[in-house]
């Protein structure tokens, strides 16, 4: 397996107490595969990719506990020297907001070259030439005329393209993509997650994608882990959640995706807002907002139920799933 995380739990000391931001999750990515890592805002799926990469603010985050297992190495326990090396060359992220990853003063042919100045001790000549290479391969026009202008004079879609760019530099095994099309508008959006697929199949690619939109990780996904309040509550095949959830919670997110078939019609919406990650209600996390909730929902936390086992295990950690898969039976 090319990454495993087991059992991680990471937390944050505020002001007003310990926020509990990961709360045991686990999880499995191999070579040319894609996991979906879905959820609302402070879901905890952001938080979890930087555990993984090693960026965490120390302090006020720390990771309290569970395994990072890269390659079969945990990462948790190398020196910060080795981890450093893994990153770039063995796993990469591609941030949100590529406006505020570039640097601004410098041009990308500069930061896209000192990948290879850094990594692999190339002359600047090379490494611009190297640049330009990455900016061709991202399918940006005029990449050779280009290379010399900053970030802002590039386009949201261009700039994104500019982080892929970044995080293909040295060829990793595993790139995790942080809502790489958020703020931009539909038609980039589908080009972006085109341009992300291809690459992957081309160089057989590990790539974990964090998203809150079921509606863009349809046809690029294999797996996908629905994440609430800092916990996996679904984790199925692609093609299974969308069939039929097997937690209330999912089924709220794709209810929410707009439909052609619903024309006129009031869009879904769930309940409630998420829970603050300073106080998670007792028992199942979602109970406040759930349709479905019971009694033992407020009082005993779920464990993640085993769904199917083969050939790719699912999971679910309501105590109604049958009768949540029932309903879309």
């Amino acid at each position: 397996m090319l990454l495993e995380v087991r059992d991680l739990h990471v937390e944050f000391t505020t002001r007003d107490g310990v926020a509990k931001a990961v709360n045991g999750v686990t999880y499995a990515v191999d070579e040319g595969q894609t996991l979906a890592v879905l959820g609302e805002s402070g879901s905890g799926k952001s938080v979890t990719a930087q555990a993984v990469m090693g960026i965490l603010d120390v302090p006020p985050g720390r990771i309290t506990g569970g395994e990072i297992l890269f390659q079969g190495k945990d990462l948790l326990r190398m020196k910060e020297e080795e981890r450093r090396r893994i990153r770039g060359a063995g796993m990469a992220m591609i941030f949100q907001d590529a406006l505020s990853a570039l640097n601004p003063v410098l041009t990308v042919g500069a930061q896209l070259g000192e990948m290879f100045t850094v990594h692999r001790g190339m002359s600047r000549k090379d490494a611009r030439a190297k640049a330009v290479e990455l900016m061709d391969r991202v399918k940006i026009p005029a990449a050779r005329q280009r290379v010399g202008d900053y970030p802002h004079q590039f386009s949201g879609g261009m700039r994104q393209r500019i982080m892929i760019a970044m995080a293909l530099a040295l060829e990793p095994s595993l790139i995790i993509a942080d809502e790489p099309t958020t703020a931009l508008d539909v038609t980039v959006q589908a080009q972006v997650m085109d341009l992300l697929a291809e690459l992957q199949r081309e160089l057989n690619m590990g790539l974990i994608l964090i998203t809150h939109d079921l509606g863009v990780v349809a046809d690029v996904a294999d797996k996908i882990a629905v994440m609430y309040a800092g916990r996996i509550v679904e984790a199925a095949p692609v093609h299974e959640i969308y069939k039929a959830p097997a937690h209330p919670y999912t089924r709220g997110l794709l209810d929410s995706i707009p439909r052609l078939d619903q024309k006129g019609q009031e869009l879904y919406a769930i309940k409630g807002l998420p829970p603050s990650l300073l106080a998670i209600p007792s028992g199942c996390a979602f109970n406040p907002r759930c349709p479905m909730a019971q009694p033992v929902c407020r009082g005993t936390v779920p464990p993640l139920y085993q769904v199917t086992e083969s050939p790719v295990p699912r999971t679910s950690a309501c105590h109604f799933w049958k009768e949540c898969l029932h309903a879309h039976a």
